[in-house]
């Protein structure tokens, strides 16, 4: 049975990222009616900041944890099995700062554990969830696309692909809402500029 892990990562429950990743799960939901899908709001979670004891404890063998090394572990061995469940993964990400959301940067630390999601050999880093597709959903207030003059300003998409592409997951398409803006300034009607970014989220989905 395909599987989709939704991710979102915005704080705002009206965020455009959000509007584009929920349109993308229900395109994918039509294409793949007895699929399930995965959600992970990562602004709702409790996630616990990593800290000197979770470090301890993921490196500690499993089979000599302690049952407190245990219990620190599992959300990151939640988050770590949905990732390997899914097939496909949609990230949605509304751009912080010229990078991504804290929420966000905390899903990786937790999902980017050796002998889990990646490993060490003789050639290196190898990352361990191969065969999987993602899409990243990116919403930004100003234009930092390839070939603008603010484009070494986005520090997300190649950010994420490269963290993508770490843990074994090289197939990743980006969706941009670039210049969102215009919108919360009344400049330009939200419909009909979100239009195009929806069709293409659509394309990506079916």
């Amino acid at each position: 049975m395909p599987t989709l892990l939704h991710i979102d990562s915005s704080p705002l429950a009206t965020s455009i990222s959000r509007e584009l990743t929920r349109e993308f799960v229900k395109t994918w939901k039509e294409k793949n009616p007895e699929g399930e899908v995965i959600n992970r709001d990562l602004a709702a979670s409790s996630l616990k900041p990593i800290d000197q004891n979770w470090i301890g404890s993921a490196y500690t063998p499993a089979e000599a944890r302690t049952p407190e090394q245990v219990a620190t572990l599992v959300s990151s061995d939640e988050l770590i099995s949905e990732l390997e469940k899914a097939n496909e993964i949609v990230i949605g990400v509304a751009m912080h700062n010229f990078s991504i959301p804290s929420t966000l940067k905390l899903w990786i630390d937790l999902v980017a554990r050796n002998g889990k999601t990646f490993s060490y050999g003789s050639n290196g880093p190898e990352g361990l969830l191969k065969g999987k597709k993602a899409t990243l959903v990116i919403a930004s207030g100003g234009v930092y696309e390839s070939g603008t003059p603010a484009a070494a300003f986005d520090f997300v998409a190649p950010y994420l692909r490269t963290v993508l592409g770490f843990l074994g997951i090289t197939e990743v398409n980006v969706v941009t809402a670039a210049g969102t803006a215009q919108i919360m300034m009344g400049a330009v009607d939200r419909e009909i500029f979100l239009k195009p970014t929806l069709d293409k989220v659509r394309e990506l989905a079916a």
